[in-house]
């Protein structure tokens, strides 16, 4: 594979969609307070994260009810009402997105999201059916940036990592990503995502 057969690399959360648990859960805890302390403490990212990386919703939240049982129905809606933690997408990348398969550049995602939740998440967004393939995290058990989940995309797309354009949210996921030789950014908005492509001869 040559880097005449380059393609694109997308992240999904913070990228393609937003992503805020307090989307939802300010929905269903009126005080502000009480809302941070619970987005701190009770449903974190970083508890969240423990799906990304493979675990089981099933032995997530039975353990963290066990630890906050007067917290169980909002950890229960953590799971059931996840789609209601992306309220949109991130403005403009859709557009480019298009704009890259309308130019035949093939397209990837790689994404930290957990296997049972994606498989909710991705039925309702279109915008997958423009991808190749999707690398999901929780799925492989492997989260960025542990250089191993980016070696599987490589694999399953045929492409070494100077083939691969990248665009992340997260400055460690970047490194990761050069450090194998990708065409790694730091995602900020679409504008300049667009601008990098642009330079990189993608768009």
């Amino acid at each position: 594979m040559t880097d005449d057969n380059r393609a694109a690399v997308f992240d999904v959360g913070r990228v393609l969609f937003q992503w805020q648990l307090r989307a939802l859960f300010e929905k269903l805890i009126d005080d502000p307070e009480r809302l941070d302390w619970f987005c701190t403490h009770v449903v974190s990212e970083e508890w969240h994260f423990q799906h990304d990386r493979g675990t089981p919703l099933a032995e997530m939240l039975p353990a963290r009810m066990a630890e906050f049982p007067e917290h169980a129905l909002l950890i229960a809606a953590y799971a059931a009402r996840f789609n209601e933690t992306v309220p949109g997408e991130v403005e403009g990348v859709h557009d480019i997105v298009r704009r890259l398969a309308e130019r035949g550049v093939p397209l990837y995602c790689l994404t930290n999201f957990g296997d049972e939740l994606f498989a909710r998440f991705r039925p309702a967004q279109p915008i997958f059916d423009l991808f190749e393939d999707i690398v999901v995290s929780g799925t492989e058990r492997i989260a960025k940036p542990d250089p191993r989940i980016y070696e599987i995309l490589e694999r399953r797309s045929g492409r070494p990592g100077r083939a691969l354009f990248f665009t992340d949210d997260n400055p460690a996921n970047v490194e990761a990503a050069r450090a194998r030789g990708w065409d790694a950014h730091l995602f900020t908005d679409a504008a300049t995502l667009e601008a990098q492509l642009a330079a990189s001869g993608l768009l």
